[in-house]
């Protein structure tokens, strides 16, 4: 199917149609159960050749009904009537985790696009279509790849997820910040739309968080037209987390409070059961795995939290991690500090020398993380701390890993900043002329402010050639299109985040050719 055929399918599907009830935080008077128990749509994730994740989680208006697990039907099928149904089954909805379903559907075949969808009693849920990935071995000969990240539903409506749905890409990469943890401010004066939902604290706080977000029918058409491969960042806990510590002194209040935001995660995520980890429950996740496209692309997503170490001389009771003068600030550059932890930096490791072996070598090695990797000089001279730049050893052994490993072609996604950068990245960050050793593409966000002007951004540009993009003033998505020779990377931007009708446009457009690291203007 080409992506224009794509296209009018998902317009025939009417996928971006909104949900046909209010969500359970909106009601004064509770409807019956035959409202829309599956008002918060359906999404899929983390494709293989031969299974993926399919997910809901119901919506259930009434005491007892809440306090009841619930018994979900799902099928699969190869066409959007279900008269060619390859698959079907049940799976229970627990109160115990939020009333979600994760079915994780084995036996497809690969490089394959299906339709699921749920029932409970008389009701049906919206219409979701997955795919699964090629065969491992299988140089695929294209793979359209959108990456997203920060989505504050204050500063923005979701006009972007409409966009991103019609140029149909075969998978979504999420990579931080799906919710914010922040009441409505005060001050509302230029915000898209407002909530009253208090400063998450607890777990039906953070519940009650993801159903606003899921709410959104752009949202929802973008996760029931593709897979999903989903990754967090600080906001789904606490701004500026870092590990077991959080602002304050408390470490059991932290403690109680990262816990009630990691189940809430996963509860509202297409995630496969092996990310339950820890002898305790939600005291870890496996967020950081792989995904393969074939052989056309190796995705490690990482997980750029749980395991890294406090900022750089950050006091604990500040509200966010600030910047530091190198020179005022040695524990900068100490060599053992970690942004992923020992045992993450050691996978990646092992899976770019995966990825260069000689036998089936993968074309694109793909590093799917959370902010801007590449390192920048500041006319300030001032170095922000919870950025890559706040770890500089980690960076660097990152960086020997890549060159020591020399994968074909390797690329870093990020996103977290609300800016869209586009880097080489050189073995030595901050000598011009050092040799490129990677490509990087960082987004901006889908709906959340930048927090920063052009004409700062120019002014760090100009301090590092290596930077060859970098816009702070539109909100959006990236969009890859990738085939054995070519990768190229459209940056997509929304033009007025205040309203949920916005158009959009092509702010850039860079290509990187199989072979020769870093990207071009197209």
């Amino acid at each position: 199917m080409t992506p224009h055929q794509r296209r009018a399918f998902l317009q025939r599907a009417g996928w971006a149609a909104a949900a046909t009830a209010l969500p359970r935080w909106a009601w004064s008077n509770p409807p019956t159960l035959q409202a829309n128990p599956f008002a918060l749509g359906v999404a899929s994730g983390d494709p293989a050749p031969d299974s993926v994740v399919l997910w809901t989680r119901l919506v259930l208006a009434e005491p007892a009904q809440m306090q009841a697990p619930h018994t979900v039907r799902w099928e699969v099928a190869h066409d959007v009537r279900f008269a060619q149904i390859v698959q079907k089954g049940q799976a229970t909805a627990s109160p115990d985790l939020g009333h979600s379903v994760h079915v994780e559907v084995a036996g497809l075949s690969p490089d394959r696009w299906y339709h699921y969808r749920f029932m409970l009693g008389d009701a049906v849920s919206t219409t979701g279509r997955t795919r699964t990935t090629p065969a491992a071995d299988v140089l695929a000969p294209r793979l359209r790849l959108a990456f997203a990240s920060c989505q504050r539903w204050e500063h923005g409506h979701y006009a972007a997820w409409r966009h991103l749905v019609a140029d149909a890409p075969d998978l979504v990469l999420f990579l931080g910040d799906y919710i914010y943890e922040y009441a409505t401010p005060r001050n509302t004066e230029g915000l898209a739309r407002t909530h009253s939902l208090r400063h998450a604290s607890s777990l039906a706080d953070f519940r009650d968080r993801y159903a606003l977000h899921r709410s959104d029918p752009h949202l929802q058409a973008a996760h029931a037209a593709c897979p999903w491969a989903v990754t967090w960042d600080d906001h789904e806990v606490q701004n500026d987390y870092a590990a077991d510590t959080g602002r304050g002194g408390d470490p059991k209040a932290f403690g109680n409070l990262r816990s009630a935001g990691w189940q809430a995660f996963y509860e509202n995520m297409p995630l496969r059961a092996a990310s339950l980890a820890g002898a305790q429950p939600w005291q870890a996740l496996q967020v950081y795995r792989r995904l393969r496209w074939g052989r056309l692309a190796h995705i490690h997503v990482l997980d750029a939290r749980q395991y890294r170490g406090w900022q750089a001389c950050r006091q604990p009771d500040t509200t966010g991690a600030g910047a530091v003068r190198p020179a005022d600030c040695p524990t900068l550059a100490d060599p053992a500090r970690t942004l992923l932890g020992t045992a993450q930096e050691r996978w990646l490791d092992a899976g770019l020398a995966a990825d260069s072996a000689a036998a089936g070598a993968t074309r694109w090695s793909v590093i799917a993380q959370q902010t801007l990797f590449s390192a920048r000089q500041y006319p300030s001279s001032l170095v922000p701390t919870d950025s890559w730049d706040g770890y500089p050893a980690a960076r660097q052994r990152l960086l020997q890993s890549v060159a020591t490993h020399a994968p074909r072609n390797t690329v870093l996604l990020g996103g977290d900043i609300h800016q869209n950068y586009v880097c080489r990245v050189q073995a030595d960050p901050l000598r011009t002329g050092s040799p490129v050793l990677a490509s990087e593409f960082c987004g901006t966000s889908i709906s959340s402010r930048a927090g920063t002007t052009q004409d700062k951004v120019d002014a760090i540009a100009r301090h590092n050639p290596h930077v060859l993009l970098a816009r702070p003033d539109q909100r959006g998505y990236g969009l890859a299109d990738v085939t054995p020779a070519r990768w190229t990377t459209t940056l997509r931007v929304v033009d007025d985040p205040l309203r949920a009708g916005s158009g959009v446009s092509t702010q850039a457009r860079f290509v990187v050719d199989d072979g020769h690291a870093g990207p071009m203007a197209a």
